[in-house]
């Protein structure tokens, strides 16, 4: 590998960084606690036998670096038996082989050491890499839906995949690199110092520290060239997503030629960054290389000297120089190591941020889980007095109050940006209430915790996303324990069954990506079978029949209907015609339940109901 590490592929800077949650200039975080956290995390890794493995990895490291100072004093003494003219050639010759052996064996368990080190360090390194992704991939999964709506779903994955295998990487460098090199140095200076001469000692460290100095000052010039190819690239990869991702459009358009010659254009300014960073790295390379022969030709040159004196033997200059070219070999790659490091740090904190961040919705200390309804039929939902307003909106619900009585159904109607999205959202606790309460069956829903409420309330959006499983997955997502009899028959309740039984694969059809195998009509189908499964209390209707064609639309609300009886059913509708059976229908507009009532009265009431209803009936 080049020095300063030229392998592309080891270049962490060469990694696009999400300017929306990570700050385009580099910045080390306080150091202290960057090492306070790295150390909190291997204590809560939990690897096996962590405290030994990681005594015995601290004690190869040390007898390694050590070694390696000492191996070429044996193989200096070796050269001075060959040197020798008093003595019997076979005791010479046994003499020279001896030190020689010793040489080869110590430069051996110098070697070896450190793979018996990674290999006790492994399971420390795994088990930490793999606590820092849970963490933070739980943690991410915890936080609010208001978070997630203003991050980017990518940039998250890439801070939890960075920030663990950051951590792995700082315990590897830090611990058994940058440490154990500072170590060699030390050693070898006193090494030199007291069997040759301190100057040696300080023509050994001098270098050293010139050699660190000129790569350092050298990387962060380097650092405004790799920042300038990071960007080519990303503009790069961000044309080729796209265009994959809207690859209908493309082709619709016929755009393909100009899809490409952006790519094109994209990738010669790549090419021109890449030029220049390739460039700084030779430069980098050859001051290295000018540093590193200098200082060895003035430890040759002294070394010479002395023995030149009578105060040195050959092999005395021999040892001197191998062990100033043993220190060399751990830095080659500084200048990666740098990068690397600093790159780390930055991951690193981002994840910790992310863990830092507090859910706007969480468990309260005392939050209980919600019990069963006291008697069938549904759960009671009740909004008294809610109020609730985004950020990013000028108004938003105002005193809300209804209630849903246990195997009611409700309909919520009206015009698109009028509340009924966040009524879902508030139901779901996906949201608190800025103002008033929400009661289920009765309880607080901010009293009960999350997941005993949504294991009491399930939801078919208008837009169901599915994963990229089989059908059997998606369906037994809402409860996984669920037997083949159940998935089954939740299929069947949804209009699916036939559809299933066409496929040559059955339940075991995988349906691509958020399920773009499937037409809209068979998603939807597919979110309502998972929510049948679920067996809830309480079921949410969002626009559940939207993308549905009108005969399957009348089977689907004739098996909701159906589905309806013994549950609680919130439906929020466009379509009046859905809800014209609800046993209660609230009209919101501006955030304010202006109409509530049955069909047929809220017709004869000429308001706002009746006009979206005249506007929808009208030229039947």
């Amino acid at each position: 590998m080049a020095r300063g590490g030229s392998r592309r592929n080891l270049d962490p800077e060469s990694r696009v960084i999400d300017a929306g949650l990570i700050a385009a200039e580099p910045r080390l975080p306080r150091t202290f606690d960057a090492f306070a956290d790295l150390i909190r995390l291997v204590a809560r890794s939990r690897a096996p036998q962590l405290r030994l493995r990681l005594f015995f990895a601290l004690i190869l490291t040390i007898a390694s670096k050590a070694l390696g100072v000492l191996a070429p004093l044996a193989l200096g003494a070796a050269v001075n038996q060959l040197a020798g003219q008093d003595r019997p050639v076979l005791g010479l010759s046994l003499g020279f082989a001896g030190f020689a052996l010793g040489w080869a064996f110590i430069r051996f368990l110098s070697s070896a050491m450190p793979q018996a080190r990674d290999a006790l360090f492994t399971a420390v390194a795994e088990a930490t890499k793999r606590t820092a992704a849970t963490e933070a991939f739980g943690h991410a999964l915890s936080l609010s839906l208001d978070f997630h709506q203003t991050k980017k779903s990518g940039a998250l994955a890439r801070i939890v995949e960075r920030g663990a295998r950051s951590s792995e990487f700082l315990l590897r460098i830090l611990a058994f690199n940058i440490g154990p090199t500072i170590l060699e140095l030390i050693l070898a200076a006193a090494v030199l110092a007291g069997a040759y001469d301190w100057r040696f000692a300080a023509v050994a460290v001098a270098t050293i520290t010139v050699y660190v100095a000129f790569t350092l000052m050298v990387s962060d010039w380097r650092i405004r060239h790799r920042r300038d190819l990071n960007t080519a690239e990303a503009e790069a990869a961000g044309l080729v997503v796209d265009s994959l991702i809207n690859y209908e459009t493309v082709k619709s358009f016929g755009a393909e030629r100009r899809a490409t010659a952006g790519y094109e254009g994209a990738l010669s300014a790549y090419a021109d960054a890449a030029v220049k960073s390739n460039n700084s790295l030779a430069i980098l390379n050859a001051g290295q290389t000018l540093v590193m022969n200098l200082g060895l030709g003035v430890m040759a040159l002294l070394a010479g000297l002395e023995a030149m004196a009578g105060r040195m033997g050959p092999g005395d200059v021999t040892a001197c120089v191998l062990i100033l070219i043993s220190l060399y070999q751990p830095l080659n790659v500084l200048g990666f190591a740098y990068r690397e490091i600093r790159q780390s740090f930055i991951d690193m904190e981002a994840m910790l941020d992310l863990i830092r961040q507090t859910p706007d919705v969480a468990d309260a200390p005392d939050a209980v889980d919600l019990p069963e309804p006291a008697r069938a039929g549904g759960g009671d939902v009740r909004f008294e007095g809610v109020s609730y307003r985004h950020s990013a909106r000028s108004h938003g619900l105002e005193d809300i109050s209804f209630r849903i009585r246990p195997g009611k159904t409700t309909a919520l109607v009206g015009p698109s940006g009028s509340g009924k999205s966040t009524i879902v959202k508030l139901t779901l606790r996906l949201l608190d209430p800025q103002s008033g309460r929400i009661l289920i069956d009765g309880h607080d829903a901010r009293t009960v915790t999350q997941a005993s409420l949504r294991s009491a309330v399930a939801l078919v959006p208008q837009d169901v996303a599915l994963f990229n499983e089989t059908l059997r997955y998606n369906i037994g997502f809402a409860r996984p324990q669920a037997d083949d009899a159940a998935v089954w028959a939740a299929a069947e309740a949804a209009e699916l069954g036939d559809f299933i039984r066409s496929l040559p694969d059955g339940l075991e059809t995988r349906v691509g990506e958020r399920g773009l195998k499937l037409s809209g009509g068979e998603r939807q189908r597919v979110g309502l079978a998972r929510a049948l499964l679920a067996e809830p209390h309480v079921m949410i209707l969002d626009e559940a029949t939207s993308a549905l064609d009108s005969r399957t639309e009348a089977a689907i609300q004739a098996t909701l209907r159906r589905a309806r009886k013994g549950r609680t059913t919130l439906v929020v509708a466009h379509r009046l015609s859905t809800v014209a059976d609800a046993d209660e229908i609230l009209v919101l507009k501006g955030g304010r339940i202006v109409e509530r009532g049955k069909h047929d009265q809220l017709v004869a009431l000429g308001g706002e109901y009746a006009a979206l209803w005249k506007k929808q009936t009208r030229g039947r």
